[in-house]
């Protein structure tokens, strides 16, 4: 792994660090935390996130739905309180 010094600048109220071109990412947005040893680390975060959980929820087959559905339908009534 190779690596390679940068500078750190503030940029308006933010700390910034400049990432050279050979480690650029390919996304707009990244998770930043510390990890066990302190170090700080940067994970590129896909660009459309919401693909993945419409890809997961397309993946429910017709049974599956019907029977959320069935179970909607079977709730109990609402219960009365008192108003606050």
């Amino acid at each position: 792994m190779s690596t390679t010094i940068s500078r750190v600048f503030m940029n308006g109220n933010s700390q910034a660090v400049r990432i050279p071109q050979e480690f650029r990412l390919n996304t707009a947005r990244v998770e930043i935390f510390r990890n066990a040893e302190g170090d700080l680390v940067l994970r590129p975060l896909p660009t459309d996130r919401g693909a993945a959980l419409l890809g997961a929820l397309n993946a429910f087959d017709d049974d599956f739905v019907a029977l959320l559905e069935a179970g909607r339908a079977e709730q109990p009534p609402l219960q009365e309180r008192e108003a606050l």
